[in-house]
């Protein structure tokens, strides 16, 4: 009821102003209409009314005894409106005017250069508006428009290269356009009041390097249109193009954005999936799609997969690190805009198509791509379809380990894991844009994207477990100084699916997030008016994930510690694993689905000669729920099934070349393929079993309603300064779900929760042109972030093996940030850009996790216990250096080299965590340095790049104690990728990622106790890339 509520009161509004604003437009006067040319050296005022009359056959009527005919003045235009002359006039004779039809009243004035309401109405005003594109007709977002004759008439292109001067005087101009890279334009326009002059500029890539012309390739234009668009943003942003993305080697957005100052990323798989931005979590940001935001596909969080969207189908990666009032403001860290791409002037047709190779897997990589687009029907509609395909065999190979602290021998395991993963992922992406141009003040936008990303896992898991109870009860003896013998209970585990022909005996998580949105672009008379509704929807399938595990307790290993960074237990019994004993096979079923509707109203006013006034609001609806079952299936007849491993068909996992280290030997486990044709369905064979204990803590469903409105105003200052000031105000009503399974009575409980707050947030923006060059920004903001819903639901999970427990937190707070920015650029007009920042934040109310071992629960009894919370605050500081240059200043064959640098520095100190406010914490997530470097090559023919990516460790997780924390441990990525041209229009590459065999690494505590270390190798890809165009 309330979607259809607000969606009525948005379209009714919309139609009502459109109405009266084109109602309520003055009806343009004659001498407004009416252009002369004028030199008068001394004449008198009669003579002045002359020369008009003459040129004009307007009729002056006074009084000559009381206007002062006989002063003289002097005034030369050429082609401007007779209102701009008798404004002149003005000014100098103490006289007014007032047209009657096609005579003019003259009066005598009291104060001169002063028109009152019986004088001039105010000064006639007209429109100027239009698209920047380039040679091929594709948009130049972030073109500098301005009026040369006018200081404060200037505006900036949008991402579709669109543009919109409001109020502009009557007369004739010279219109100027300026983009890095990009020669100059300029357009001579004439304007008349009440009408609008449209226009499409076509500007050409050229480069002065001394007295030569530096030819552009299509990357350096790309990074030409990056540059272009940050330089011009009003706020602090860094800005990737499509094509910029193109000269690094990234299959998915979280990889490219890994090369943007100030974003480290966590991988999932050997692929970038979640973001971090200035050290804070990727909760803490946002992620739209075209300005919508995109929904998550995740369980518990609100964090988006950036690895379900290929690097290849966004035109613009724009991350906003001082976010302005009419953008979402949870988005405490920045918020990360990808923008797809719009329809050229004229016919487009792109591609590619690769193969490569995975040294893991020694499988081949296939991708594909297409984009097409044109413009029909009288230019009126464009559209353009993107496409893209990414199917890749790899994997992994893990060891794990759990350490406990001990009084006579420190750390040692308690747990240790040797896991091997094959992983097949089919990446699958569509989007369509379509626009269409009803006349020059209306344009509607239709725009949809479907992401599909399918990966099938198996995964072959060694787990020795209770060491810790061995060493409790004294069955743990020292060989040697960090070599010793105790006893564990060895498991051996297979995970897959079905056999069926969609699940292929492998573990199914089908992901996919689907985005659809129709907007309008409204011009009336003076008022700019943009709308749009949107509808998103993502979600998270695993149908018929099993596993199947054999273990037994009591047997004999050896912990051999001797090497924390590498810890290795293993079995002493030789072909132990033949004798283990089936424990438990098991089926699952996981379904997530999170559902975004959204709309938004958007006016834009002009303010004085070099402001505008903007204002609007937004309603957010948000569904979300999880809804997860588990069933476990015994043999009716053990005997018969298998008792033993050894009876089962297996199959061995080990291999000389394991990637964390040859010590590490993973072993036999049950097939795959068994596995997947185990007919569990069949109840002469197995009895199955409802578990909710397993499952039904972790079901939720959560409703949010976020109402917004805001007023903004920006402001030209002159040719220099520029200052956006304005107020943002969020109301959030949230209901929540969750349930609960009590052992006892084995009945399912349902806890029903709410909570609603309202947030003001001010900002303020500041942007000094030193010069034509160089910019400096200083920005005041205020942010928050609402905690996830999985946090908010009052549930209890309790893992009674493990004996842990953890419990959701209903009073939960939203974290609210105070924010300072201060970003200083200079570019190069040979594509290039030197930047240097600061930021600090004041976070308050941040939330955490707070765990706490051995904990004497009421219900429980001594678990593991943990709970989230709100700390005090936490203080969040560090600054940012950058250079990315053409070197096209040194001689000969080096005049191709480029260099992209960038570095980032963090540091973060909290207050008021329990238990640890002695402790100095970072809050989890702060790298303290951050750098990406590459050097790079380019000429007609050639492109190469060697590219580099370093973020240093930094604490992941809060334990109870210093000992429990879990860090993130440093990596440094390695790439490589190199083109060469076969014509303008098609380019051969290959690319290498990963050289370095980069490893996903945690460790706890400190940095030689290794928690977790994943290897993925090296892939590398060939292919052929095209791009053609016809001109419209």
């Amino acid at each position: 009821m309330k979607r259809t509520l607000l969606l009525s009161f948005l379209v009714l509004s919309y139609a009502c102003i459109g109405q009266a604003m084109a109602e309520g437009l003055d009806k343009a006067k004659n001498i407004e209409k009416i252009f002369i040319s004028l030199s008068l050296q001394n004449a008198t005022l009669q003579k002045a009314f002359e020369e008009i009359d003459e040129r004009t056959g307007l009729k002056f009527v006074y009084n000559s005894n009381l206007v002062p005919v006989g002063k003289r003045v002097s005034l030369r235009v050429e082609e401007q409106s007779v209102k701009y002359v008798l404004t002149e006039i003005a000014k100098a004779v103490r006289v007014n005017f007032k047209q009657i039809d096609n005579t003019i009243l003259v009066k005598p004035g009291k104060e001169p250069s002063t028109i009152k309401d019986e004088s001039i109405e105010e000064e006639g005003q007209g429109i100027v508006r239009g698209r920047v594109v380039d040679e091929n007709g594709l948009s130049l977002p972030g073109a500098h428009i301005k009026i040369v004759e006018l200081e404060q008439n200037a505006t900036i292109a949008d991402e579709n290269g669109k543009f919109i001067l409001l109020n502009v005087p009557s007369g004739k101009y010279q219109l100027q356009i300026t983009y890095i890279g990009y020669e100059s334009g300029t357009e001579n326009i004439t304007i008349e009041t009440g009408n609008t002059v449209d226009l499409t500029i076509s500007l050409a890539p050229n480069v002065m390097v001394g007295e030569e012309v530096l030819v552009l390739g299509d990357r350096l234009k790309g990074q030409a249109k990056a540059l272009n668009q940050q330089k011009n943003n009003p706020n602090i942003t860094n800005v990737v193009s499509a094509d910029q993305i193109g000269r690094f080697p990234d299959a998915n957005i979280g990889d490219a954005m890994k090369r943007i100052p100030g974003i480290t990323v966590q991988n999932d798989q050997g692929e970038a999936r979640d973001f971090i931005i200035r050290g804070l979590a990727p909760q803490l940001n946002s992620v739209t799609l075209n300005g919508e935001r995109v929904p998550s596909a995740e369980g518990d969080n609100r964090k988006v997969q950036l690895d379900l969207i290929p690097a290849d189908m966004v035109q613009t990666i724009e991350v906003n690190k001082a976010l302005t009032p009419d953008m979402d403001a949870d988005a405490i860290g920045g918020s990360v805009n990808l923008v797809t791409r719009s329809a050229p002037e004229g016919f487009r047709v792109s591609g590619t198509l690769g193969s490569g190779y995975s040294f893991f897997s020694e499988k081949p990589i296939w991708t594909g791509g297409l984009v097409l687009g044109n413009r029909f029907f009288n230019n009126k509609l464009g559209a353009i379809l993107s496409a893209s395909y990414n199917h890749h065999d790899f994997g992994s190979d893990n060891m794990e380990a759990a350490w406990m602290d001990t009084e006579e021998h420190g750390a040692i395991i308690e747990e240790y894991d040797v896991r091997t993963y094959f992983v097949k992922r089919v990446r699958r992406s569509m989007s369509l844009n379509l626009d269409y141009r009803f006349s020059p003040n209306h344009t509607l936008y239709l725009s949809g994207m479907y992401n599909w990303r399918d990966d099938w896992e198996n995964r072959y898991r060694f787990r020795v477990g209770k060491l810790d109870e061995a060493y409790e009860e004294g069955d743990f003896s020292v060989i040697e100084p960090g070599l010793y013998e105790t006893l564990g209970r060895i498991g051996r585990q297979t995970k897959g699916g079905s056999g069926n022909d969609r699940i292929n005996n492998s573990r199914l998580e089908d992901q996919r997030i689907a985005n659809i949105s129709l907007r309008g672009d409204h011009l009336f008379g003076i008022l700019k008016v943009d709308w749009a509704l949107n509808y998103a929807k993502a979600s998270e399938e695993r149908p018929h994930e099993r596993y199947i595990s054999y273990r037994s307790g009591g047997l004999p290993v050896r912990m051999d510690l001797r090497n924390p960074k590498k810890p290795l237990v293993t079995p002493l019994q030789e072909n132990q694993w033949q004798s283990l004993e089936i424990n438990e096979i098991s089926e699952q079923y996981g379904y997530t689905e999170e559902e975004d509707l959204n709309a938004r109203l958007d006016l834009r006013l002009p303010l004085g000669k070099g402001g505008i006034v903007k204002f609007g609001g937004k309603y957010r609806s948000k569904e979300k729920y999880r809804d997860n079952n588990f069933f476990e299936y015994s043999p009716l007849d053990e005997g018969t099934f298998g008792e033993l491993l050894n009876d089962v068909p297996h199959q061995d996992q080990t291999k000389g070349d394991f990637l964390v280290g040859d010590q590490y030997n993973a072993g036999y486990f049950v097939d795959k393929g068994f596995l997947g044709g185990l007919d569990l369905g069949n109840t002469s064979v197995f009895e199955k079993e409802d578990k909710p204990g397993e499952y039904i803590d972790g079901n939720y469903q959560a409703e949010e309603s976020i109402y917004a409105g805001y007023l903004m105003a920006d402001y030209q200052l002159g040719k220099k300064f520029y200052v956006l000031a304005g107020l943002r105000v969020e109301h959030t009503d949230l209901n929540y779900k969750g349930f609960s399974f009590d052992e006892e009575s084995e009945k399912v409980g349902t806890t029903k929760g709410e909570d609603n707050y309202t947030n003001v947030l001010p900002y303020l923006h500041l942007k000094f042109n030193a010069s034509e060059n160089t910019v400096i920004r200083a920005a005041i903001t205020k942010t928050l972030a609402r905690p996830d819903y999985y946090r908010l639901v009052p549930y209890q999970g309790y893992n009674p093996e493990d004996e842990e427990l953890v419990e959701g937190n209903p009073n939960l707070k939203p974290s609210v940030s105070t924010n300072l920015d201060l970003m200083a650029e200079n570019y190069f007009q040979s594509i290039g850009l030197v930047s240097v920042g600061g930021f600090y934040k004041k976070i308050d109310d941040f939330v955490y996790e707070r765990v706490m071992n051995n904990f004497d629960h009421p219900k429980y009894g001594n678990v593991d216990y943990t709970t989230f919370l709100n700390g005090e605050s936490v203080d969040v500081y560090g600054f940012e250096v950058g250079v990315q240059r053409q070197l096209n200043f040194l001689p000969g064959a080096l005049r191709g080299l480029g260099i992209y640098l960038n570095y980032t520095n963090t540091h973060s100190k909290t207050s008021g965590i329990q238990g640890r406010e002695e402790s100095k914490l970072s809050l989890p997530g702060t790298a303290k340095h951050m750098f990406n470097g590459s050097l790079s090559f380019e000429n007609k023919k050639w492109v190469m790049r060697l590219s580099l990516n370093y973020a240093s460790d930094y604490i992941d997780e809060l334990g109870g104690s210093s000992f429990d924390d879990r860090y993130y441990d440093k990596q440094t990525f390695l790439d490589f990728n190199a083109s060469y041209a076969l014509t303008p229009n098609w380019r051969i590459f290959a690319e290498v990622l990963n050289i370095t065999n980069q490893p996903l690494r945690y460790y706890q505590g400190v940095n030689n106790r290794t928690m977790q270390e994943e290897f993925y190798n090296m892939r590398m890809n060939i292919g052929v890339k095209f791009d053609l165009f016809k001109s419209k």
